[in-house]
């Protein structure tokens, strides 16, 4: 079984909007405002993309991310990995030909047969929306988390509000860093 791994940049109130610039929230580009950019603290961003044998997202993020990563040096391995987009309203004249081979994927369910084919690391960028429907169906296997110091109140959070049994997680990696910044990752067990 693939493990699928959550990575996120999140504010330590749980929010994941915007951390790039992304237009249309209040305070887009968080993660480089006021924030001394300590290198190290990003070591984990090159290990995803080393480990990782397949990206998977959701359409709003796979929208976002397909018009720029393409030509963007350091994310040039991601170029060559599969691709799988979880979406009821995306179609295949809508993905761009520069990336590589996407796969769009329907639902949950189709997800989950991923997860059971051969290969190594599957990471799912961005996409909240879809996160928290990964984590409800127990489908998440571990969660790469950069920390930064800082409360934004509103804005879309990496985890849902559902009402669920406990899911247990185990701290496997973690470090602190000058800018206060926090590594934090997390197994899920049982």
């Amino acid at each position: 079984m693939r493990t699928l791994i959550s990575t996120a940049f999140i504010s330590l109130d749980g929010v994941v909007e915007g951390p790039g610039g992304e237009p249309g929230y209040r305070n887009s580009g968080w993660t480089f405002k006021d924030i001394e950019f300590v290198p190290k603290a990003f070591e984990i961003k090159e290990r995803e993309q080393q480990e990782s044998t397949a990206i998977l997202m959701g359409r709003i993020s796979y929208e976002a991310f397909s018009p720029v990563w393409p030509d963007m040096a350091e994310f040039a391995h991601y170029k060559t990995l599969p691709k799988y987009v979880v979406s009821t309203t995306l179609t295949d004249d809508k993905l761009v030909s520069n990336w590589g081979e996407t796969t769009i994927l329907r639902t949950l369910e189709e997800v989950a047969a991923l997860k059971e084919t051969d290969g190594g690391p599957i990471i799912v960028h961005g996409s909240a929306k879809l996160n928290q429907a990964l984590s409800d169906a127990g489908l998440i296997d571990r969660y790469h988390l950069l920390v930064f110091p800082l409360l934004l109140g509103a804005g879309k959070r990496l985890f849902s509000a559902t009402d669920k049994d406990t899911q247990k997680l185990k701290l496997i990696e973690h470090e602190a860093y000058s800018n206060g910044l926090q590594k934090q990752v997390f197994d899920i067990v049982g």
